[in-house]
């Protein structure tokens, strides 16, 4: 029967050209692989679209499969398509996915690409609309930080109290923004000391002077091109007929702007992504963006694909589980056809050490195929961690049992510049002849010695005979080397003796005035543990205070590895011994072809997927961060959330979740408490893992015991840490050793010893407080175990002892 009985279709059909009509014909067979979610994304192709994609559900299958449709339809040409990622590689992957879809390489598709990419061909096509030429320059972040510094100091700031990277940060958050120096709101008028916006605007005008752009340009200027210029708005509204946008969570304001300005006259604007993976709001990224879209384009075709290709259903029965606590969500469900698979595993760990020790146990029996389940290449185990400080127990741990690992995102513990440098001091201490260390200190930081001092050096040791500590040492003497330089040099050599001096026994070579004169302001009772003289050494030498007052974003991460690898010493017995330790184990590592565990962050981790994955230190302030609940309040839980939520959706088989029930923070034992996140974790898909001599622990009553913990139900975060903690070789070792002297153990050590029977000194309706959460009511009392309901941090079980009263006004007795 012909296709055009009804002579209103043919009516219709006659107003479309041949060759539309003739590729409406042709066969599809890139659609029979589509689920109906997919299939109608890809079909509905005019007007505004929300792909709402779930983790794992084929987003860039259905994204691809869109595009080739627009294509064998005959719908649009290929340079009418603009269709932008967030990354090269997923450019490159959607070429070649369209490619293999269309059976041809895919020709005159110049508009896919990288925000970047294309805002740069439009901004070389249109530059002297705001004051460039075509062949202007695009500046890398040390060219931008070198020019800001060149404003900074002909502006007479002092750039050390206000660095430049620290101005670069305040104007990359307002490009972001899609802000210009004219219209910085008068809530950011304090940035940078007053000076901010005065500063962005010199920028703006020296980067013109230099016929030059930033990366925050590329899009910032589009946006003004095209909010300034109807015509040429129009006149690309018209060339883009259709818009595709993949990772739109991830869009930050400026790209928001850009997109709706394009798509304002036709509206044909498809934009994929998952409000429930929207973690990168510490880079500008705005979930506001997804969650709005249905106002921004009125009368959206909403599309939830929500049938999940990676994960079991436990795992995914999990991850919907902690989402859920989310308000700002669309709001989608997970499912699957496959097996349900083995439930989430949980386990509490006395302390980090031990949940390194387990995990990497864990990876060597699945690897084995001795978990009842099938074995387990490492190649597709992942451990992903919320910091990246926390990658030291687990390095360590496998270097010791040559467990082979690999580090995604940045290097490995030991080979990180900070830990790099604070070793060199380290090394130069122990022996003041290792020239290498000297020459990676002398100048870190900066003291003013360039690179013509440091010559200066050299030639003096040279010429003595004698080491660069020595040769540095005559330089102050003979002041070969002298001004601001020769006294920061004078500092760090008397640094050196001293620090040598409090090693305790430790012999100080070259008996000159300069240095026996610091030894003599020290007594015998000067020495200090090796532990203590890590800390004095990196907080002396000025190496501490240097990433305190730098600015970037990578500071507060390496300080957080230099108080990891000041704990990382606790298992020596002094500074050369761990020197010894980490030269061993590093040299021992060799790169090869072996199957490697990745060790990776969270963040780092989204779009990947592994068969079998560990979720280790989800504690309160660790995961979710407390940093990020503090800066950011109920926001920042929430993006933390969506971390959790993407953590889990990573795995296939196997997931694992993780808490240490101590941890050493600042040089001090603290009692961790489970995650808030552990709770929310839907109990019918979790398996609390219970090594088997539950009585191990000799001092625990019956009521207190962890098989009855569980059997009661109450928190999964309880039953895990009861479970694993009472008999785990740390704890077992901390009863052993519990009379020893001197022995430093965790300050709230038996915080999870819980009294059923005990009789509690408060009631329900009391205030009171606790160090770590604030002022709270007691909702429920069992034993010694009380429900708090915190004023910020939420409802909690706490023991009492860690508690003391708090009057009506909020008073605290001590």
């Amino acid at each position: 029967m012909s296709s055009f009985d009804d002579s209103d279709a043919f009516e219709a059909a006659s107003s479309v050209s041949l060759s539309q009509r003739a590729m409406a014909a042709a066969p599809r067979p890139y659609l029979d692989g589509l689920n109906p979610a997919q299939r109608a994304a890809v079909e509905t192709l005019e007007g505004p679209v929300l792909m709402l994609a779930g983790a794992g559900t084929g987003k860039t299958k259905a994204l691809t499969a869109r595009i080739a449709h627009l294509l064998l339809t005959g719908t649009a040409r290929p340079n009418e398509i603009l269709a932008v990622t967030f990354t090269n590689k997923a450019a490159r992957e959607m070429k070649t996915r369209v490619a293999t879809l269309l059976g041809q390489p895919v020709e005159g598709m110049p508009w896919l690409g990288t925000f970047h990419a294309i805002c740069v061909k439009l901004l070389r096509r249109h530059a002297e609309l705001v004051g460039l030429k075509s062949n202007f320059t695009i500046l890398d972040t040390d060219d931008q930080v070198r020019l800001m510094k060149q404003l900074i100091v002909a502006s007479e700031i002092d750039e050390k109290r206000w660095p430049a990277r620290m101005l670069a940060g305040i104007i990359d958050n307002w490009k972001n923004r899609a802000i210009t120096p004219d219209k910085v709101p008068s809530a950011d008028a304090g940035a940078f000391n007053r000076r901010g916006p005065e500063l962005y605007a010199q920028y703006q005008q020296r980067l013109k002077d230099l016929n030059a752009a930033d990366f925050g340009d590329l899009l910032l200027h589009m946006v003004t091109i095209f909010q300034a210029h109807d015509d040429l708005l129009d006149q690309y509204r018209r060339w883009f007929r259709y818009i595709l946008v993949d990772e739109y969570q991830d869009t930050n304001v400026a790209q928001y702007l850009w997109l709706r300005l394009l798509a304002g006259g036709h509206n044909n604007i498809c934009v994929v992504g998952d409000d429930d993976q929207s973690i990168y709001g510490w880079r500008g990224a705005e979930v506001g963006n997804i969650l709005r879209f249905e106002k921004d384009f009125p009368g959206a075709h909403v599309v939830r694909l929500e049938q999940n290709y990676r994960s079991t259903a436990h795992i995914l029965a999990a991850a919907s589980g902690v989402i859920a606590g989310n308000k700002g969500r669309l709001g989608k469900t997970l499912w699957t056809e496959g097996e349900e698979g083995e439930k989430v595993r949980l386990i509490g760990h006395w302390d980090g050490d031990e949940e390194a020790r387990w995990v990497g146990e864990e990876i060597e029996a699945m690897q084995r195929g001795t978990r009842g389940m099938d074995p387990i290449s490492p190649d597709h185990m992942a451990i992903l961690v919320r910091a990246s400080h926390q990658m030291r127990a687990f390095e360590d741990r496998f270097l010791t049992i040559g467990l082979p690992y690999r580090v995604i995102g940045g290097p490995r513990f030991y080979e990180r510049m900070e830990i790099r440098d604070a070793m060199a001091y380290f090394r130069v201490v122990v022996s003041p002849d290792d020239d290498l260390a000297f020459e990676r200190i002398v100048n870190t930081p900066k003291r003013g010695l360039g690179d013509k001092a440091q010559a200066t050096i050299s030639r003096m040791a040279r010429s003595n005979g004698v080491s660069l500590v020595e040769g540095a040492r005559l330089c102050v003497e003979t002041g070969a080397i002298g001004g601001k330089g020769g006294k920061e040099l004078r500092k760090l050599i008397e640094g050196i003796a001293r620090w040598r001096g409090m090693m305790g026994g430790a012999v100080v070579v070259q008996a000159d005035d300069l240095i026996e004169d610091s030894i003599e302001t020290m007594g015998a009772g000067d020495t200090l543990s090796h532990v203590e003289l890590a800390e004095v050494i990196l907080d002396e030498s000025g190496y501490t205070a240097h990433w305190q007052t730098d600015k970037t974003p990578e500071a507060p991460g390496r300080l957080e590895n230099l108080k990891e690898l000041v704990k990382a010493l606790e298992g020596f017995e002094n500074l050369q011994g761990f020197l010894e330790h980490v030269s061993l184990i590093m040299d021992n590592e060799q790169e090869s072809e072996e199957p490697k565990v990745t060790l990776m962050t969270l963040h780092a981790a989204k779009g990947l997927e592994f068969p079998a994955v560990f979720l280790p230190g989800w504690e309160d302030g660790l995961f979710p961060s407390q940093r990020a609940m503090d800066e950011e309040g109920m926001k920042g839980l929430e993006e933390e959330r969506r971390l959790a939520y993407v953590g889990i959706t990573r795995a296939e088989r196997v997931c694992t979740i993780s808490f240490a029930g101590n941890r050493r923070v600042y040089g001090q034992w603290q009692s961790q408490m489970p995650s808030r996140f552990i709770d929310e974790l839907p109990e019918d898909h979790v398996e609390v893992l219970t090594p088997s001599g539950l009585h191990g622990h000799q001092n625990m009553g019956a009521s207190a015991s962890p098989v009855a913990g569980m059997m009661r139900g109450s928190d999964l975060h309880e039953a895990a840490s009861r479970a694993d903690v009472y008999n785990s070789p740390g704890w077992r070792r901390l009863q052993t050793n519990a009379a020893k002297p001197g022995l430093r153990q965790p300050s709230e050590a038996r915080h999870m010893t819980i009294d059923a029977e005990a009789e509690s000194a408060f009631s329900i309706g009391d205030r009171v407080f606790h160090q770590k959460f604030g002022y709270g009511a007691v909702i429920s009392v069992e034993g010694d175990k009380l429900g708090i309901a915190f004023d910020k941090a939420g409802t909690k079980h706490v023991v009492a002892r860690f508690l003391v009263a708090a009057g009506a006004a909020g008073d605290v007795p001590f």
